[in-house]
């Protein structure tokens, strides 16, 4: 028997690692037979039910460093809760319990004692009690601390609002005094985050008792907050260095990043802008309008990015109008009637704009000489010659100069004496015939051949 059940287990094992065919035993028919799937089929699926590795490998990490981070915070908040209502457990008393010492030694020197079953039985009731008293204990002695330690909080609280009102009455000294210069808020935010930081460190060794134990609560907290809020802190360090530096204020049109609009307001950690459409991005406006939409981004991108201020030192930009005409057209002509149209609409508004322009080049070493009336250049496309006006225009008044100049020239090259000379572009296509040598030949409409 043993032998017989050997040999069923075998022909079964033989039979699952066979694929799909056809039998003829026992009768001599053929029969279909299909068997079992086999390991390496199902290895085929198992893979391809595997999500990507690289994701997979980031989530990891992602959710390993949102563990390590929450776990240094919750060290460092745990510590501070020690300090403040339990310093004799955070290892800050000033004098030692011999009481408890002792009780601890007799528990011990007790169990160390031999005795029969009943006394062991006897030994563990009362363990189980002392555990409860001992928890019991711990709940005093943590309200005891805590009533011992109420004097102090309480005159912690007071620092912390003396602090306060010293805050309020350090801003408008500031306000009023240097409330004119660029730098006034950075200064004035500076000058309160140093007040806070004194008063909490003053409330923090009132109640400590011990200035170890200040700086100690300082070198845990501030561990954990240089893993855990890196982002915060160098948003923080951008805040400071647009404070300082001016890449933009509050008015400016810039770009930072995927964002472009006004800014509206600054903020310790982000900014805000009003959102502004450009021809380069997707959006509701596609100009240099405003699209009604507040967008915030973090002020670390001013570390990281590339911070673009349309109106900082010069609240105006160059521009450029391209028109198409036909190769055939008159091109010096065509140069000379949008030159005169630009010039006409734009020359007296270019004068002021361009002096000033000059004034920043020459202060800064660069090239002074700024055209103060409209330019005209031509180039290349594909089948036609583009004439290219240049001016200079507002920031914020690019689309209203285009649109005007667009119309007039529009109007300008629609008169009849330009019919014929100026030449505009339109989609066009030529058909070409070539005959078998490869030369190219006039139609011959009488002539129709069949293909």
């Amino acid at each position: 028997m043993p032998s017989t059940n050997r040999n069923r287990r075998t022909s079964t094992r033989r039979l699952r690692v066979s694929t799909t065919g056809t039998s003829t035993q026992g009768t001599g028919q053929p029969q279909t037979y299909t068997t079992a799937p086999t390991r390496r089929n199902v290895r085929t699926k198992a893979r391809r039910r595997k999500p990507a590795r690289g994701s997979a490998v980031k989530g990891a990490q992602n959710r390993l460093r949102n563990f390590r981070q929450a776990s240094i915070l919750a060290v460092a908040i745990t510590g501070f809760i020690l300090l403040m209502f339990a310093p004799s457990e955070a290892g800050l008393a000033q004098e030692n319990g011999p009481d408890s010492v002792a009780v601890v030694e007799e528990v011990a020197v007790e169990e160390l004692v031999p005795g029969d079953t009943t006394s062991e039985a006897v030994t563990q009731n009362g363990s189980t009690k002392e555990a409860a008293e001992e928890a019991i204990g711990a709940l005093q002695g943590l309200w005891e601390s805590f009533i011992f330690n109420l004097p102090k909080i309480l005159i912690a609280l007071a620092t912390l609002v003396l602090a306060w009102l010293l805050v309020r009455m350090l801003r408008a000294i500031l306000q009023r005094t240097i409330g004119k210069w660029q730098s006034s808020s950075a200064i004035i935010s500076l000058v309160s985050i140093a007040v806070w930081l004194l008063a909490v460190g003053v409330a923090l060794s009132v109640v400590a008792g011990d200035i170890r134990a200040l700086v100690g609560s300082f070198g845990l907290i501030g561990l954990a907050l240089s893993w855990s809020l890196q982002t915060p802190i160098e948003s923080f360090t951008g805040w400071l260095m647009n404070s300082y530096q001016g890449y933009y204020r509050v008015g400016d049109r810039i770009r930072v990043g995927e964002v472009f609009g006004d800014v509206y307001r600054i903020d310790f950690l982000t900014t805000t802008v009003w959102e502004i459409g450009a021809p380069y991005q997707p959006g509701f406006v596609r100009a240099e309008q405003p699209t009604g939409r507040l967008v915030t981004f973090p002020n670390n991108e001013v570390l990281t990015g590339t911070v673009i201020n349309l109106t900082g030192d010069f609240p105006y930009v160059w521009d450029e109008l391209d028109v198409g005409v036909a190769n055939e057209s008159d091109v010096p002509l065509a140069m000379e009637v949008l030159e005169s149209v630009a010039l006409g609409l734009l020359g007296n508004y270019m004068k002021t704009p361009a002096a000033s322009y000059s004034q920043l080049l020459q202060r800064a070493g660069l090239d002074d000489a700024v055209p103060d009336k409209p330019q005209v250049f031509v180039s290349m496309d594909e089948s036609w010659t583009n004439v290219t006006i240049r001016y200079l225009v507002g920031a914020r008044e690019r689309r209203k100069w285009k649109s005007e100049l667009t119309l007039r020239i529009t109007n300008e090259l629609n008169k009849p004496e330009y019919v014929g000379k100026i030449i505009p572009v339109y989609p066009r296509q030529q058909v070409q015939f070539i005959n078998p040598d490869g030369i190219p030949t006039k139609a011959n409409p009488s002539n129709n051949t069949e293909s």
